[in-house]
């Protein structure tokens, strides 16, 4: 464990300056393009996809993804990107691997990404930390994305401190009925879609083709194709992926879980 002797500049936007800044790891990645992603701790299938695709696509363009190394969406974007493309800001010490089920993530990300913290090591994890943390999450980034969240969560807490901060927000596109808290920032024009994540990650940087692996059948499902269109294209895939939980059939239609 360490402690940043100075701290980064885009914590000015913060309400109120962490007094230190513990880490382990490189922190060199701080001086890279930083984008934050948060999300629910419970996404659809779609959403751990597409927060995966994102984040993967992001860093292949040297851009180093922040989130809180929490369950669902940070864990997801923190896997896209590779331990060595991101940022984990914790809510407890930075000695503590929190929550237990991340452990070996972020003993991954402590040795070829950077982990940091606020609190003192032995500090466990309340609810106000985490609201600390959130902040300190979207502070680091240059823009904040929220791949899938309710009305009222921690996500949305992030988008007031965003919003704050006059940071851009982004949200994946979503069905009507699903993630209500970024379908709202949609309706109210607080936040601008994501409708191709390789077109938005090229914003970053040149596109990058060698080794980026689409899953063709993914964006098929996205459609609502019957059941009949989908076997005839991709066979035994269909039912690989039924069985996975990725899709479900209902009235003879393929859908997205």
């Amino acid at each position: 464990m360490q402690t940043l002797e100075i701290l980064p500049s885009e914590l000015e936007a913060m309400k109120k300056l962490p007094e230190k800044l513990h880490y382990q790891g490189d922190p060199g990645l701080l001086k890279r393009p930083k984008v934050s992603i948060v999300g629910t701790r419970r996404p659809s299938a779609y959403t751990r996809q597409m927060t995966y695709e994102l984040a993967r696509a992001l860093s292949r363009r040297g851009v180093c993804i922040v989130s809180g190394a929490a369950m669902g969406v940070d864990a997801i974007a923190h896997q896209g990107a590779g331990p060595e493309n991101t940022i984990a800001v914790m809510a407890t010490g930075i000695d503590i691997r929190y929550p237990v089920v991340n452990r070996d993530l972020i003993e991954s990300i402590e040795k070829e990404g950077l982990t940091l913290s606020q609190f003192e090591p032995g500090f466990r994890s309340t609810a106000w930390s985490f609201v600390l943390r959130n902040e300190l999450v979207v502070a680091l980034g240059e823009l904040l994305i929220v791949t899938e969240a309710d009305e009222k969560s921690g996500s949305m807490r992030s988008v007031e401190y965003a919003l704050e901060m006059e940071k851009p927000i982004y949200v994946l596109t979503q069905r009507i009925g699903e993630s209500r808290g970024t379908n709202y920032l949609l309706r109210e024009g607080l936040a601008e879609p994501i409708y191709d994540i390789e077109t938005f990650a090229s914003g970053f940087g040149k596109a990058v083709d060698d080794g980026v692996i689409k899953d063709e059948f993914f964006y098929f499902c996205q459609n609502t194709p019957t059941l009949d269109e989908a076997l005839e294209q991709f066979g035994e895939r269909v039912y690989e992926a039924e069985l996975e939980g990725m899709i479900f059939v209902e009235n003879g239609l393929i859908r997205l879980s």
